[in-house]
C-alpha cells in the first residue's frame, strides 16, 4: 500500500505565496504520473497540476500561470509552489500518485485564502 504524505498550505492573503509538498512511500519514479487535485466546499474534486514520471506537465486553467508542480527526486518528493492566491483557491488539496490500474491519494491538506 502506498502513502502520501502531504505537507504545507495554511493560511494567506490574497496575492500571497505558499507551497505544498507531497512525499511518498515509494520511490517517485515507481509512479506514472503524480499531482494535485482539490476540492472546495460544495464542489467536486477538480486538477490542480500533475507531473508524469516522464516530465510532462499538466495545469487546471484555473491555475495555469500561478502554480508550478515540481519534482525532487533527490528528496522523492514533489512540489506545488503556488502565487498569486485567490479567494477562490480555499480548497483541500490532495496529492495523488498512479500507476496502470492503481491510485492513490493523500489525505489532504487545507489552503484557505482570505481577500
Amino acid at each position: 500500500q502506498v502513502q502520501l504524505v502531504e505537507s504545507g498550505g495554511g493560511s494567506a492573503q490574497a496575492g500571497e505565496s505558499l507551497s505544498l509538498s507531497c512525499e511518498p512511500s515509494r520511490g517517485i519514479n515507481a509512479f506514472t504520473t503524480m499531482g494535485w487535485y482539490r476540492q472546495a466546499p460544495g464542489k467536486q474534486r477538480e486538477l490542480v497540476a500533475t507531473i508524469s514520471n516522464q516530465g510532462h506537465l499538466n495545469y487546471g486553467d484555473s491555475v495555469k500561470g500561478r502554480f508550478t508542480i515540481s519534482r525532487d527526486t533527490a528528496k522523492n518528493k514533489i512540489d506545488l509552489r503556488m502565487t498569486d492566491l485567490k479567494p477562490e483557491d480555499t480548497a483541500i488539496y490532495y496529492c495523488y500518485a498512479n500507476v496502470p490500474f492503481d491510485s492513490w491519494w493523500g489525505r489532504g491538506t487545507q489552503v484557505t485564502v482570505s481577500s
